[in-house]
């Protein structure tokens, strides 16, 4: 009889598709998992980090793939967006893998919105700590992420927004 743990452990080894390293328990996109084991079903749900995200379907479908593999008569997915995602949801490892990639992950935030002073601040630069740093342009190359530059290692980075 397939577990709560089975499937998460399932879940565990599904990467985001964007960023490479960083799987979608790490990302905080797994928002509930309800499993009848005596029926053999299981509804996942998953909250996106952006409605309208790209690779929303792609995820869904590495879901449905990865689950089929256990013995389970039906496997379901579902996009929710109540409550929506915000990137506290990031676990400390995706944060930790942010930073090797060269993406500089956002600030833990407390309250349901993000403070003003998180998006107007000096954002660290992954590569060498400093807060010199300068933005150059709120859109990155997705929707999470915006473009900045180091002025004491001189070197380009993204930052994943707060939101």
């Amino acid at each position: 009889m397939v577990t709560r743990e089975d499937i998460w452990r399932e879940l565990s080894t599904i990467h985001d598709p964007e960023i490479p390293g960083l799987t979608i328990t790490d990302m905080g996109i797994v928002a509930d998992v309800q499993l009848e084991p005596e029926a053999g079903r299981v509804l996942v749900r998953i909250t996106p980090t952006f409605v309208g995200c790209p690779a929303t379907a792609l995820i869904c479908s590495e879901i449905e793939q990865r689950l089929r593999r256990l013995p389970l008569q039906q496997v379901q997915v579902e996009v929710t967006y109540e409550p929506p995602w915000n990137s506290n949801r990031l676990s400390e490892r995706a944060r930790e893998v942010l930073r090797r990639f060269g993406i500089t992950p956002p600030p833990v935030y407390e309250g349901p919105e993000v403070p003003l002073q998180l998006l107007e601040a000096n954002v660290p630069c992954p590569y060498c700590g400093s807060t010199e740093t300068t933005l150059r342009s709120p859109f990155g190359p997705t929707l999470c992420r915006a473009l900045y530059f180091c002025n004491a290692c001189r070197q380009a980075f993204e930052h994943f927004k707060p939101v």
